[in-house]
């Protein structure tokens, strides 16, 4: 939790001022009991109305005054928690995006979800108590013990053994609630990912009729988390039981020894009112410092595991190589891409997804993917815009090694389009220029043509200013995948990577987008992972991945003529009757 404290760096005058106004409402209210005092053993005890008017309005200035200074701390305090939460989720996020995919699929994106959200609520809320309360509730129950010595030594000594009894009860549940509500964060993580799993897959399930099966599930998830809740919350709950006992029984204590000592004449009605007024403020104190601990015990374990994604490092290192220091992209004799003895092992993995992959791909031409159900090809593809980096052999971009190149700067060349189709809220002109931020409207129209979007693009109302819902909902399959596409071809990259990005696209419509590529003035190297044959067959090279390992390379012709694994996929889908007759 300490390396948190930089974030509270911009606001250091918050951090300094809150608690000080605090400290000052604590000492009004700390004198309270004195002015009480003397209310009834000079105003209320010689019968003087004047004086016990004067001392009472001594105490609503008091008051008033005091409620100033909790206002002015309160404003400071929510200025100070609100801009470190906003600090903290910032550096998360940042953090977070500079993750690799393995560092995607091992964390969980539920588990990031809930720390970016719930964890930094509960730190907010924990710092704003800490401003407001940390240092008032042990500066009260402390003050209040300091004032009872100076009404009356012997009556002050029950508070002195009352302090530490309540002191362990305190801390002894703080320290054993701290891991348990660890755990309930964690819970809380699944709870997320089945929800956002069910209403993800929503149509799945409905389509599967598995509804009752998923509601099933979810309760018993909610239930442990619930379970989990309770239980720390039986363990809190005895914080405020325990020290109302302890309190309540120093005042049966309190009340017996002053009315002993007032018996005797060595203490006042006044000064026994104020050492219960005191008694009666570590009460209170208590209880405000009890909800603190657990707040502060909760904020503690979040911020643990806030600070567990930190200390996250990616495992990939971005080299400071920049595409226009050292590419040649002109040279024919340099491979735009080239794979050496390359193998793929996924983190957790038991076997290798990709195993000695070797291949080279020449700048312009077109490398045609194909293969079975989770034979390796996304998983190749992948790697060229080091999205995962190869866990043996070299892949070398225009004559250089891939981690030579700076990330960021290399992934601007290359145009990638992912299997499922990803769009975002906002225009149709902001989904476009995030492949380029500053793309001009001709631009756009360009991109859009090629993938054969203009089309419906035209018809929609406002064209580039038509409005996309979160995820595309208000588009077909096909409309999506084509937008997708203008995305990464508005960019212009010396790289383009199609990874299955045609498969909602009919087969003409898929034909003139692969013409239209092949047309490009700026003849980039494509990589077209398909599942049809029909859609790599025209490519200048072909390669046949099986179970992670390559089971043929070269064109149409020569795998059909050679190649086993690549005969039974273009048989399956054409069969040996429609090929002779055509």
């Amino acid at each position: 939790m300490l390396k948190f404290a930089k974030y509270l760096k911009s606001f250091q005058k918050e951090v300094f001022l809150g608690p000080v106004f605090k400290l000052i409402e604590a000492i009004f209210e700390l004198i309270v009991p004195l002015v009480m005092a003397r209310m009834i053993d000079v105003g209320i005890a010689n019968g003087d109305r004047l004086y016990v008017i004067k001392m009472g309005c001594v105490m609503i200035l008091l008051g008033l005054v005091g409620l100033g200074c909790a206002l002015i701390c309160q404003y400071f305090a929510a200025k100070a928690a609100s801009g470190f939460a906003t600090g903290v989720r910032h550096a998360l996020f940042e953090h977070i995006q500079k993750f690799t995919f393995t560092e995607m699929d091992t964390l969980g994106t539920s588990t990031l979800i809930t720390r970016m959200t719930s964890d930094i609520n509960q730190v907010q809320s924990g710092v704003n108590l800490v401003l407001r309360l940390f240092l008032r509730s042990p500066f009260i129950v402390f003050g209040a013990m300091i004032m009872a010595f100076t009404v009356d030594t012997k009556a002050a000594l029950v508070f002195v053994v009352t302090i530490p009894l309540l002191s362990v009860v305190v801390f002894g549940i703080m320290l054993v609630t701290m891991p348990l509500y660890k755990k309930v964060q964690s819970n809380l993580d699944s709870v997320l990912l089945t929800t956002r799993e069910n209403l993800t897959g929503a149509r799945v399930i409905r389509a599967f009729n598995k509804e009752e099966d998923e509601i099933q599930r979810y309760e018993e998830e909610n239930q442990t988390l619930t379970d989990a809740q309770k239980f720390v919350g039986r363990i809190s709950g005895l914080m405020n039981p325990l020290t109302y006992m302890i309190v309540n029984g120093a005042i049966i204590v309190l009340i017996y020894i002053g009315a002993m000592r007032v018996n005797i004449g060595d203490l006042t009605q006044g000064q026994v009112v104020a050492l219960l007024n005191y008694m009666s403020q570590i009460l209170i104190e208590l209880v405000k410092l009890a909800n603190l601990i657990i707040s502060v015990t909760k904020a503690v374990a979040c911020g643990n595991r806030i600070e567990s994604i930190l200390d996250e490092k990616p495992s990939m290192e971005s080299g400071k190589l920049l595409w226009n220091d050292g590419v040649n992209v002109d040279n024919p004799a340099v491979p735009a891409v080239e794979f050496d003895h390359v193998s793929l092992t996924y983190k957790g993995a038991a076997g290798e997804s990709l195993s000695d992959i070797t291949f080279s791909a020449k700048a312009g031409q077109t490398i045609g993917i194909i293969g079975g159900t989770g034979s390796g090809k996304s998983s190749l593809v992948n790697m060229i815009p080091r999205f995962y980096d190869a866990t043996k052999g070299e892949i070398k971009i225009f004559g250089k090694n891939i981690k030579e190149y700076d990330t960021g700067n290399l992934r601007d060349h290359i145009g990638m389009v992912l299997q499922k189709a990803v769009l975002f809220k906002g225009t149709i002109a902001d989904n476009l220029r995030w492949g380029k931020e500053d793309a001009t409207e001709e631009e756009m129209d360009e991109a859009l043509m090629i993938s054969q979007a203009k089309e419906f693009v035209d018809n929609k109302v406002g064209r580039l200013e038509f409005g996309i819902e979160q995820g595309g909902r208000n588009l077909s399959g096909g409309q999506k995948q084509r937008l997708t596409i203008a995305r990464a071809l508005v960019r212009r990259p010396e790289i383009l990577i199609l990874d299955d990005s045609a498969s909602a696209l009919d087969f003409a419509t898929d034909a003139a987008l692969r013409m239209a590529i092949h047309d490009m003035k700026e003849n980039p190297t494509v990589f077209i992972v398909s599942q049809r044959a029909s859609s790599i067959q025209y490519a200048d090279q072909i390669i046949v991945l099986d179970d992670g390992a390559v089971a043929g390379i070269g064109t149409h012709e020569e795998l059909l003529a050679g190649c086993p694994v690549y005969q039974e996929i273009y048989y399956s889908q054409f069969p040996k009757e429609e090929v002779a007759n055509g």
